[in-house]
């Protein structure tokens, strides 16, 4: 059985595979060899390996919290127990917002992003438009405003 962490790199590997039309590993061969080639790839390299670095220390930090428990009398957590928990809740953070910029980055229909020459949603004419009324706001005449409990 997989734990998350294996998932996780696993699915994540096999859409850059998927993407890229070839093994990771070559792929990181391809990039070290010849950055400038493909930008794109150049960028989810670099960012897979954030994640793989990130994977990493979770694992470390997991482990050490694993063993504290086991060393731990009764149900009460003292403070450097509690802390590995800490540390496991935001290596887990990291890694899973890593996890999001790659994925989002092998996704060419993600929001923000446009193909070639097409964007997603409302037609190009509609876009243009103003959002807003441009014109300038009609201010009330100070002459033919009534103000309350002044006559004149």
């Amino acid at each position: 059985m997989l734990d998350a962490s294996e998932d996780v790199m696993g699915v994540i590997t096999e859409r850059i595979e998927e993407r890229f039309q070839m093994p990771l590993a070559d792929l990181l061969r391809a990039v070290e060899a010849a950055p400038q080639a493909n930008p794109e790839a150049a960028t989810v390299v670099h960012w897979y390996g954030l994640l793989a670095e990130t994977q990493q220390a979770l694992d470390t930090v997991e482990d050490a919290l694993v063993e504290a428990l086991g060393t731990q009398p009764g149900d009460v957590l003292d403070d450097p127990v509690m802390e590995l928990a800490h540390q496991v809740n935001a290596a887990v953070a990291s890694r899973d917002g890593r996890a999001m910029v790659v994925k989002y980055l092998l996704d060419p229909n993600a929001p923000g992003k446009r193909g070639p020459g097409v964007w997603r949603g409302a037609a190009p004419a509609a876009r243009r438009a103003p959002a807003l009324p441009t014109s300038p706001p009609t201010l009330p005449s100070v002459h033919n405003t009534a103000v309350r409990g002044v006559t004149r």
